[in-house]
């Protein structure tokens, strides 16, 4: 096709995020990038208009990461009332290719492209150099995705498994499920391990009525558009302690943890466990702690198979705009060595 502009983009329920690529310079020199709140447009099809009207430029191919599941070239996103359609895109903005891929799946395609320094390691394990990969990454929601190798490159198998049923794994979780099952009904890891999980946590141990919530957090919580950074914040400070917040966060990451381990189980992910999603990078004071890791571990027969596996943190907020481009690019996944 030679050099041409491509056209990528990473599809969230808060934010979207637009870049433009020249397919001679790759992944990770956009020549022109700008960032909308996806609640703010009525469909992605809007945005592209608008990011074109800016760029001054249109591509020839298109590539876009959904925060949902993508079935024959539609998607529906989770936290959005879009539905954007591969075809009708194409023929909207004269693309000669457009695709729509899971936000995971971009995710994935980005990660030998990345630094070492976008990566924070958890759990060394034992590296291969041939075992599936899986993504576990909590934000807007929770995403999950498997990468199994064939031999020559690593292949998506895109997932909605943050959706499947939570289940509990003590005393304390069990009194956690009832609480969210009275407020929700039906209750996944997604509704747990996410931007919206954290205040619910936060809920069921103010119901509980064991811990005092300070005057400073009613005051900061009362007031704030998003309370879980407050949550979180509060949790990481180390000059006032929060026993509430502290709990909220560990009963938090015991659950990512036991999650992150149930995927790694389904697809043997002896390649190494990511994190990705915009909330690990916030909590890695805990996440290098004990509870991450005993959870993931804590499989009984298997737990030998767990501690093996490399558990990193994806530091780079923009892997699934990068794993857009370079999987619009026609660039294979083929290696886990990074630059």
């Amino acid at each position: 096709m030679g050099d041409h502009l491509h056209l990528a983009g990473d599809i969230g329920g808060t934010k979207t995020i637009l870049a433009l690529y020249s397919s001679e310079k790759g992944p990770l020199q956009p020549l022109f990038e700008s960032s909308y709140a996806s609640s703010s447009y009525p469909e992605l099809d809007a945005i592209i208009k608008d990011f074109f009207s800016q760029a001054k430029a249109s591509a020839l191919t298109a590539c876009f990461g959904v925060a949902g599941p993508v079935r024959e070239g539609r998607a529906v996103i989770t936290n959005l009332p879009w539905q954007p359609d591969a075809t009708q895109l194409q023929a909207s903005h004269g693309f000669s290719k457009a695709t729509l891929i899971n936000d995971l799946v971009a995710t994935g395609y980005a990660i030998p492209h990345l630094e070492q320094s976008d990566f924070f390691t958890i759990n060394s394990g034992i590296n291969t150099s041939a075992g599936a990969l899986g993504i576990i990454a909590p934000g807007t929601g929770l995403g999950e995705v498997i990468f199994t190798w064939d031999g020559s490159r690593y292949l998506a198998v895109a997932s909605e498994g943050g959706h499947a049923d939570f289940g509990p794994s003590s005393e304390t979780e069990s009194r956690l499920l009832d609480f969210f099952m009275n407020r929700y009904g039906h209750v996944s890891y997604d509704r747990i391990c996410s931007g919206r999980g954290l205040p619910a946590i936060y809920d069921f141990y103010k119901s509980l009525g064991r811990f005092e919530e300070p005057d400073w957090l009613s005051k900061q919580l009362a007031t704030a558009e998003d309370p879980a950074p407050v949550i979180v914040n509060a949790a990481l400070d180390q000059t006032r302690h929060c026993d509430i917040c502290t709990k909220t966060l560990e009963l938090f990451i015991s659950i990512l943890g036991a999650e992150a381990g149930n995927l790694a189980l389904k697809g043997l992910t002896t390649g190494g466990m990511y994190l990705g999603g915009g909330i690990p990078p916030k909590i890695l004071p805990f996440l290098e702690g004990k509870t991450f890791m005993k959870s993931f571990t804590s499989k009984g027969r298997m737990s030998y198979l767990l501690q093996d596996i490399p558990v990193n943190v994806i530091l780079n907020p923009k892997a699934a705009l990068i794993g857009a481009a370079a999987f619009g690019l026609g660039l294979q996944f083929s290696s886990l060595q990074h630059n």
